[in-house]
């Protein structure tokens, strides 16, 4: 009888995965530790003796304290902008309102690397802002797309898109700190006020409507 093998796993293989592993695990140590402290506050010492490894390691995987956080900062994003733009299956106007519920379930349950992704740290680092920026624009093009069917949206369009997704930006902040409104309530409230903002578009660029659900006399 002739039994079938599986193929071996090469040791080169096994060590990368184990090395993905370590980095991922070192990126979710550092989440949590810059969410608590500022950049300039946290020495690759303290870092190394807080994730209880030595130094040197730190510094392979991520050659500095800089690379390290925008290491950070990179997952953060990349697993916000997945968890946000969830859900392409469902109808236009669902989706947009999924978008704004996985959004705030993504703040809620990812604390430390939300204020990550959204405070960026103390002072100003063009490299994080512009991580940042593209959340932003990932946000707006999933808003857009099912609002409107495109992404391709006048400058108008765009403006009041990022404006509402940059004040949405510090409600969920204040919201997570303050855990005062169910997220229920929460996605209400951010549903309506970006119904403002699809009409107020509308009333500057007719070439934008707004959709049936945000109008006032639907």
């Amino acid at each position: 009888m002739n039994v079938s093998k599986q193929p071996a796993v090469r040791p080169a293989a096994r060590g990368t995965q184990r090395s993905s592993a370590r980095k991922a695990e070192l990126i979710a140590i550092g989440r949590s530790l810059f969410a608590d402290t500022s950049y300039d506050a946290l020495s690759m010492d303290d870092i190394a003796r807080q994730a209880q490894v030595a130094k040197g390691l730190i510094y392979y995987y991520f050659h500095s304290k800089r690379g390290y956080y925008l290491a950070i900062i990179e997952d953060s994003v990349a697993g916000l902008v997945a968890y946000a733009a969830s859900g392409a299956e469902l109808p236009p106007v669902e989706r947009v309102q999924r978008t704004i519920d996985s959004y705030l379930r993504y703040a809620e349950h990812n604390q430390a690397a939300y204020r990550a992704i959204v405070s960026g740290g103390v002072g100003f680092d063009a490299e994080v802002h512009a991580v940042r920026d593209g959340v932003r624009e990932a946000i707006v093009a999933t808003i857009a797309e099912g609002a409107y069917g495109r992404t391709d949206i006048a400058p108008v369009a765009r403006m009041a898109l990022l404006a509402w997704v940059c004040s949405v930006e510090g409600a969920a902040l204040a919201w997570i700190d303050r855990g005062e409104l169910p997220r229920e309530t929460m996605c209400a409230l951010l549903v309506k006020t970006l119904g403002g903002t699809m009409r107020a578009i509308e009333e500057l660029d007719p070439a934008h409507p707004a959709p049936a659900p945000a109008r006032r006399d639907a």
